[in-house]
């Protein structure tokens, strides 16, 4: 991924500009789903939210990064050496264990996050606001067709969606869940 990061002079590039740097090399040439655009507008954009609310570097870093250990090449090492355990932390908690079947996936991604960092929690509202914010448009676009790009449909990806929304209505508190719930409302009443 990255080589050193100290350049002349003792000058040493920041969190958040590694994790850009690290998120655009792994996911080059990837698309998104709903929409076919560079994969790497997501990160961007969860990153971006999580930053105008404030959060620390190594939260909006591993908003950056939140999806590189699951669908790129970037192995947890690499993750951890070039951002540090913090960031690595966060990440891990937000990232789906492929080896398990859709639904126990699922419900473990819950659980990881409910007992992870509060940045997990940061990360995976971001990450399923903007997974939402996406959809919308894609579905004006395309309509209810839309559905049939996601591994269960309609119903069990709104399942899963609440079920991230009670976790975390149960551990955390932020103004990001409202916008969450309100995106989910809008979404749920779609053909």
């Amino acid at each position: 991924m990255l080589n050193d990061t100290t350049v002349e002079n003792g000058f040493e590039i920041g969190l958040v500009e590694k994790a850009t740097r690290l998120a655009v090399v792994a996911h080059e040439g990837q698309k998104r789903k709903v929409d076919g655009l560079p994969y790497i507008i997501h990160p961007f954009m969860v990153a971006l939210k999580l930053s105008k609310y404030g959060f620390s570097d190594s939260v909006v870093a591993a908003a950056m990064t939140h999806d590189v250990l699951e669908d790129t090449t970037c192995t947890h090492e690499q993750l951890k050496a070039e951002l540090g355990n913090e960031v690595y932390e966060i990440v891990k908690a937000v990232t789906n264990d492929d080896s398990l079947s859709w639904e126990e996936k699922k419900k473990k991604y819950v659980e990881t996050v409910r007992n992870g960092p509060e940045g997990a929690k940061a990360v995976a509202v971001a990450d399923k606001i903007h997974n939402i914010e996406s959809l919308l448009v894609a579905y004006a676009e395309q309509g209810p067709g839309i559905w049939t790009k996601f591994n269960r449909g309609k119903d069990q990806k709104l399942w899963f969606e609440k079920e991230v929304l009670r976790m975390l209505r149960e551990t955390w508190d932020h103004p990001l869940i409202d916008e969450y719930e309100k995106l989910l409302e809008i979404e749920n009443k779609l053909d």
